[in-house]
């Protein structure tokens, strides 16, 4: 199964709902990592735009549902390599929609990280961003 596959696939499609996405980020957050949840944020909030079309919001779902999905290439619980597939998979949706990516989603996603991690060093958020911009 290819990386697009994996994103659109409706066994993970069917693993998201708001509840269990905010549930996994909250109880995660600081052993996923910022850039994990930032990705995560990014792909909610895009998924939340009414223009956002339905094949964007399809492959944001089946990547937030990997995500959650207690299946996973690599185990959740896992330290340091438990969310490297989480974080390839919403890499992956991320370029896929960057361009329905815009600053009200990223100053969103943002408020959020410093409300779960106080402040933070901006940069931590520079290669998703590059990753947003390059993909526009």
């Amino acid at each position: 199964m290819d990386e697009y596959e994996i994103l659109t696939s409706n066994e993970y499609s069917k693993a998201y709902s708001e509840k269990s996405f905010f549930d996994k980020l909250i109880k995660n957050a600081k052993k996923a990592g910022i850039k994990v949840v930032y990705a995560g944020l990014i792909l909610f909030y895009t998924m939340k735009k009414p223009l956002t079309p339905k094949w964007a919001k399809a492959t944001i779902l089946g990547a937030l549902g990997y995500f959650i999905s207690p299946i996973d290439a690599i185990v959740d619980i896992t330290p340091v390599a438990g969310y490297t597939d989480d974080l390839g998979a919403l890499i992956l949706a991320i370029a896929a929609v960057a361009i329905f990516i815009d600053d009200k989603v990223k100053d969103k996603a943002r408020t959020k990280l410093r409300e779960w991690f106080g402040n933070f060093d901006d940069s931590l958020l520079e290669d998703i961003n590059k990753k947003i911009d390059s993909s526009k």
